[in-house]
């Protein structure tokens, strides 16, 4: 795992004849990586339930200048933290961590890894109710989710 000038955790994949990052917070912040290493945009799908990406342009993220999409079906949505919509949810958020504070410390434990350990967070709404709160990395795996991200391609050497 590598990081950007704004300190932010990249992922890193060889793919073929070419190196592929990804995790961008922010569509602008992978436009602005591309240029500093003379990469090209990508759209980035991990399709298939795992850790395994393929460029493809499925939801066309380079043409609406988004960073980020999961596609889980018409009954769930995944909001990332710097999506509009995510601010909704922020009550509910505050709400189960409270709840967990009062909670025995050993329940608290076990409880507070799903949400401590969402560096960059994720709400799973499920038929326009809140569900749960998972990471990035984590909503690969879930729900059998197809995850778009944008990535920047740069030659390998």
């Amino acid at each position: 795992m590598e990081t950007n000038a704004f300190n932010q955790k990249l992922n890193r994949y060889v793919l073929d004849n070419q190196i592929i990052y990804t995790g961008f917070s922010s569509f602008k912040d992978a436009e602005e990586c591309a240029q500093k290493k003379g990469g090209e945009l990508v759209e980035v799908g991990f399709k298939d339930g795992n850790d395994n990406p393929e460029i493809c342009k499925d939801c066309d993220l380079i043409e609406k200048k988004l960073h980020y999409y999961v596609d889980a079906g018409p009954e769930y949505k995944f909001i990332h933290s710097s999506d509009p919509g995510f601010r909704k949810y922020a009550d509910e958020l505050q709400k189960i961590k409270a709840k967990l504070q009062q909670s025995p410390p050993d329940e608290r434990y076990i409880a507070n890894f799903e949400i401590e350990n969402a560096e960059d967070p994720i709400v799973v709404i499920k038929n326009d109710h809140f569900e749960s709160v998972t990471s990035r990395e984590r909503s690969k795996y879930l729900k059998h989710a197809h995850v778009y991200e944008i990535g920047v391609s740069l030659p390998k050497s």
